[in-house]
């Protein structure tokens, strides 16, 4: 049913807000191949003209989709003073927000757009990893080359140590949510995932021995790479 206020009568930023909220609502009910712009106008009203000024195309569109979405995440990773924090704080913030963005409907629904296109529309999926997931591991990568600096923490690649946290957090939880077969989590699972994930991040899972060092890990990954 088309709103009762056409598009064009709201302020740029309410028009943007709404024809994407429309959008979403579409690309996730329809797929992105089967969503016409007419289709998203019957739900907002205005014009086609609207739409193409705004987004230039349904790619366009659905892009901006997709770096709204993951812009949320990057928001995420702007913790206030984390310089002033300890790390396993700092990452406990982060891991949680991180959670929020991870179960919330919409990046869910763009997740599964994606998927569902991605052999049809690469441009698609390359758009969403490198403003979704892409960012989001260079940014906290970042925030681990701060703490390295300052000697909290002792690791070579701080990029690939950021993508090992990211996929911590997300693990077969994520996935579960993902295909349906169970709701986002709530706050209080939220909170214990996020307080394991960094944990086991920080501190790893196997018990200390003697003779069990980082040294013996090192030469094993070269023997490994070898």
């Amino acid at each position: 049913m088309a709103n009762s206020e056409p598009s064009r009568r709201l302020s740029p930023e309410k028009r943007r807000a709404t024809i994407l909220s429309a959008a979403a609502e579409v690309f996730f009910e329809q797929g992105y191949a089967a969503t016409s712009i007419d289709a998203i106008i019957a739900r907002i009203g205005g014009s086609k003209r609207n739409i193409y000024n705004e987004f230039g195309s349904k790619e366009g569109l659905f892009t901006a989709l997709v770096s709204e979405t993951a812009g949320k995440a990057r928001t995420a990773l702007d913790v206030d003073d984390f310089e002033e924090r300890d790390l396993d704080q700092t990452l406990l913030e982060i891991g949680r927000r991180l959670l929020d963005v991870y179960m919330s409907p919409t990046l869910i629904g763009v997740l599964r757009t994606v998927m569902a296109e991605a052999a049809r529309f690469p441009d698609l999926a390359r758009a969403f990893y490198e403003n979704g997931p892409g960012q989001t591991s260079a940014r906290l990568a970042e925030v681990l080359e701060t703490a390295r600096a300052r000697g909290e923490i002792d690791v070579a690649d701080c990029l690939t140590a950021a993508n090992h946290f990211c996929g911590m957090l997300r693990d077969n939880l994520h996935m579960q949510v993902v295909l349906g077969l169970r709701p986002a989590p709530a706050p209080d699972e939220i909170e214990r995932l996020a307080t394991s994930v960094v944990g086991i991040f920080l501190d790893g899972a196997r018990a200390r021995r003697a003779g069990i060092d980082r040294g013996r890990m090192a030469r094993l990954g070269s023997a490994n790479s070898g």
